[in-house]
């Protein structure tokens, strides 16, 4: 991959004074999640959103009929086909994290939130780039990858420990 630029915007600010390192921590979990795409040389973009539970459950509401939050949202650009300049950048898609979400699934999984950060960017990515887990087989696929990038950063296997039964899951 040539190069990686993120278009971040942070609109809930909790997302700094708990996670001020948020913008590094995604760019090299987005990073890792796309080092085996083919590029073509071109500088990959990816928008990121750190929302709150209000806007995610719109966007969420809006885009996929479920009216409740959720803790990441992926929203794929696809392939833009042939472009003949290389410094036109490749945009494969927007993802969206939650503040309220993401911490409480945190706080009740009693992992660090950079962990999980780190995991759902991965996860968002994946999806960016094809990735699915609508069926068993794509979900163990899809697993696999996350627990192999996630290892290598040194981040235990975030599907190891089944997450107590408190709460909806998303």
């Amino acid at each position: 991959m040539k190069a990686l630029r993120l278009a971040m915007e942070i609109e809930d600010a909790r997302w700094n004074a708990a996670l001020p390192n948020a913008a590094e921590l995604i760019d090299k979990a987005v990073s890792l999640a796309l080092v085996d795409i083919d590029t073509a040389g071109r500088t990959v973009e990816v928008g990121i959103r750190l929302v709150d539970d209000g806007t995610i459950q719109s966007l969420n509401r809006d885009w996929r009929g479920r009216d409740k939050p959720t803790n990441v949202l992926s929203f794929p650009l696809g392939d833009p086909g042939p472009v003949t300049d290389p410094d036109f950048p490749w945009l494969i898609g927007d993802i969206v994290m939650s503040y309220d979400t993401v911490t409480a699934e945190a706080i009740r999984d009693t992992k660090p939130l950079e962990h999980h950060v780190v995991h759902l960017a991965i996860h968002a990515t994946l999806h960016l780039i094809g990735h699915d887990h609508e069926d068993e087989a794509e979900a163990d696929a899809m697993e696999a990858v996350e627990i192999r990038l996630l290892a290598g950063l040194g981040i235990p296997d975030p599907y190891g420990v089944p997450a107590p039964l408190t709460g909806e899951t998303t």
